[in-house]
């Protein structure tokens, strides 16, 4: 534990309390994300019969590696990835063993996707982002959970319908 997360924990401790909203309130521990560069997704274009299946199900788009570049790409063109990025940070997140690596990426997390006014902020409710803060207290594998389904089920309606109409998935299938 570094200091800065002892603090930060100590701060979010503070305030569930009070369960403030204000942007500023960890705006002083804010460290960035370091993505890694994407590398080429080194898969084959799946069947005919595998991205017919993507249309009725997020899930195993999400699983296929072809399928989930393509997604990414797509949503790229769109400039609204980062519910696919908080999902899979998630993803990410929920294979880490250690309870120091765990705290740091909660942190993380929290910063580029959660606190408002976050960088890549995810649109969750507030009930929703006041449990996954109260989550954080003590990081566990299941903190994200929540806003995880949120986030799954609001590309399922909204993002995978529009990937599905459009010319990135309509090539896959021709």
């Amino acid at each position: 534990f570094c200091e800065s997360s002892a603090a930060f924990w100590t701060e979010i401790k503070i305030k569930l309390g009070i369960l403030l909203q204000k942007p500023d309130s960890v705006g002083d521990l804010v460290i960035p994300y370091n993505e890694k560069p994407e590398k080429p997704a080194k898969t084959q274009k799946p069947s005919l019969d595998e991205a017919l299946q993507w249309r009725d199900s997020l899930d195993k788009l999400l699983q296929n590696n072809y399928g989930l570049a393509s997604f990414k790409s797509f949503l790229k063109s769109e400039f609204s990835e980062e519910n696919l990025e908080f999902w899979i940070a998630c993803e990410d997140y929920k294979k880490i063993k250690s309870p120091a690596k765990m705290a740091e990426k909660a942190k993380q997390i929290y910063e580029e996707f959660i606190q408002t006014e976050a960088p890549k902020e995810v649109n969750i409710d507030h009930f929703t982002k006041d449990i996954t803060m109260k989550n954080l207290v003590e990081p566990s594998l299941s903190s994200f959970d929540m806003a995880q389904k949120r986030i799954h089920a609001l590309m399922e309606k909204d993002s995978l319908p529009r990937f599905v109409r459009s010319e990135f998935y309509q090539e896959l299938i021709k």
